[in-house]
């Protein structure tokens, strides 16, 4: 069933964040919990992860009300990112088909900045981020399998 999430991210603070926002709403979080960087499988001629960065939050899943859910993972600066308040959330749309995510994308990225193409990724989505025209960053994931 298609859904819309918001994500969030922080430098190094989303396990912290995450804890403090389940003990408010009183809910589980999805998908086995934490998954932590180093259970991301490495890439050729990528450089090794620290310990620390492997110990930070990849990705991370927490219900909210109705069927709306807080999303999040950390973005640590030694892998190029640069958190600031009000530049650390996206608008997450995950829509049942491929077809409709990829329509999705080509449109709402169009005279936008592309981060990730849409692709098949390594935990089985397909998946692709972008900031809109107005600055507005999206995140498209769809499950639906070829």
């Amino acid at each position: 069933m298609s859904k819309v999430s918001i994500y969030l991210n922080f430098e190094s603070e989303t396990e912290t964040a995450f804890t403090f926002y389940k003990s408010i709403f009183n809910t589980e979080f999805q998908g086995g919990g934490f998954m932590r960087f180093g259970e991301v499988p490495p890439e050729d001629g990528a450089p090794e992860m620290s310990e620390e960065v492997k110990n930070l939050i990849m990705h991370v899943e927490l219900p909210l009300i109705g069927d709306y859910a807080l999303m999040g993972s950390d973005a640590p600066k030694s892998m190029g990112f640069n958190i600031k308040k009000g530049n650390n959330f996206y608008i997450m749309l995950q829509p049942d088909t491929r077809a409709e995510t990829k329509r999705l994308f080509d449109l709402l990225s169009e005279g936008g900045i592309v981060e990730a193409q849409l692709q098949d990724m390594f935990w089985g989505d397909y998946y692709g981020s972008f900031a809109d025209k107005f600055g507005v960053q999206w995140m498209l994931n769809c499950s639906e399998k070829v």
